[in-house]
């Protein structure tokens, strides 16, 4: 169900209220792409929600949007350079309802000065199907015996008469 090679995708888009419904499409388009369409509603409402408030609070209305997938985690982040939108205000009712649906999330600094906030979805197992439990095939009711009471022709010559070993056994 699940590919294991490693994907990675990188969007960069400006908000704004219109392009977060084409931003979410995009994303879903990626992630079916990748075979991964158990986790497209829980990342496409993550982006929807993190775009939705940088639209409504960011000066700056250009992000970055990556996406990488290593084969048992996705990973969902979305980087600014506004200084004045802060994580532990603006985006705090967001930020909680991303640590609600995802399996992981944080919000760090970048070596640029910018804003990184990620999520992470674990690939979850596929619909599990019950066994159904099978009759035993038929099996063989008489047994060999063991030793074989016949005496089995040889094949080979007669051994030399100084052989014993050889004679005892047959």
């Amino acid at each position: 169900m699940k590919t294991a090679v490693p994907c990675y995708y990188h969007l960069d888009v400006e908000v704004s209220p219109e392009r977060v419904g084409q931003v979410s499409r995009i994303l879903a388009a990626h992630l079916h792409y990748w075979d991964l369409e158990s986790l497209v509603d829980p990342v496409c409402r993550g982006a929807e929600l993190l775009l939705r408030a940088i639209d409504a609070h960011a000066n700056d209305k250009h992000t970055s949007i990556e996406m990488w997938w290593n084969g048992q985690h996705l990973i969902t982040a979305f980087g600014d350079d506004d200084p004045d939108l802060r994580p532990d205000q603006d985006l705090r009712s967001c930020l909680a309802d991303i640590a609600a649906m995802s399996d992981g999330w944080g919000c760090c600094a970048s070596d640029t000065g910018s804003k990184i906030i990620w999520f992470s979805q674990r690939a979850r197992s596929g619909e599990r199907v019950p066994l159904v439990p099978v009759t035993p095939g038929p099996t063989l009711r008489t047994g060999l015996q063991v030793p074989r009471i016949e005496r089995v022709a040889a094949l080979a010559a007669p051994a030399p008469a100084g052989d014993d070993a050889l004679e005892g056994s047959r």
